[in-house]
């Protein structure tokens, strides 16, 4: 068995993170014997940081990253993945609206593929929610050819080789774009797996603010002129 780093960023998690935590040590007992479970609190103004300490108390297993201000989710999930000791690296969501059964699938398919990339088949978000992340999509894939279905599904399993030869600079909306695109103009292999999404069972979402998305926007068209200026990297292995 491999050694996993499950990492998930939090912000105001309080209400889920605790049965994330659970479901992560159930779901994943009979896929590891050496499990690490990383928890990035994006400066959450309720009691997410304290209810891991708590558990990581209990269970060295569990690691707790604080941020003292809320740097936003792309910082959150790019903290946790790059703090990652495991060979192999998982990143989802905290807020319970993916299903940890289906991560034995994604395992499955590690001989054909560095990153296996979940898709959301049928998506439990509002509308514009939904709207935005297909058209981001889409724009990603026009601007950078063919990258994934759904570029900001947290439901990623990869080989840590890929955080060790790809360099990330986005620490904003951009950092799924920005990790996938370089992954795969790395020469890494990339195959994607639907997966279900489920309605929150507590807490609320948060972004889909405008200057939110109008900042992914000038990020997205400012690593497109970067790696138009970059050497296209060596695949590591070649």
């Amino acid at each position: 068995m491999s050694s996993l780093t499950v990492s998930m960023p939090a912000y105001n998690e309080a209400a889920n993170i605790a049965e994330m935590i659970e479901l992560v040590k159930t779901r994943t007992a009979n896929l590891t014997d050496d499990l690490e479970i990383i928890v990035v609190d994006d400066g959450s103004k309720d009691s997410t940081a304290d209810v891991v300490r708590e558990i990581a108390q209990r269970d060295r297993r569990v690691r707790l990253i604080e941020h003292a201000r809320n740097q936003g989710y792309g910082a959150a999930v790019a903290d946790g993945v790059w703090a990652a000791s495991k060979a192999l690296i998982f990143f989802t969501d905290s807020d319970l609206q993916f299903d940890l059964q289906e991560l034995p699938r994604f395992m499955s398919r590690l001989d054909e593929a560095d990153m296996i990339v979940g898709y959301r088949y049928e998506r439990s978000d509002p509308w514009y929610r939904t709207l935005f992340g297909n058209g981001w999509s889409w724009l990603v894939n026009l601007m950078f050819g063919y990258t994934a279905r759904d570029i900001d599904c947290a439901f990623k399993l990869f080989r840590r080789e890929i955080i060790e030869q790809v360099q990330v600079g986005a620490r904003g909306a951009t950092f799924s774009a920005e990790f996938l695109v370089r992954a795969k103009r790395a020469g890494f292999r990339l195959v994607e797996e639907p997966v279900s999404h489920y309605p929150r069972k507590a807490g609320r979402q948060t972004g889909a603010n405008i200057h939110v998305i109008l900042r992914a926007f000038r990020e997205l068209f400012k690593l497109r002129l970067r790696l138009w200026r970059e050497p296209k990297q060596a695949h590591p292995r070649s």
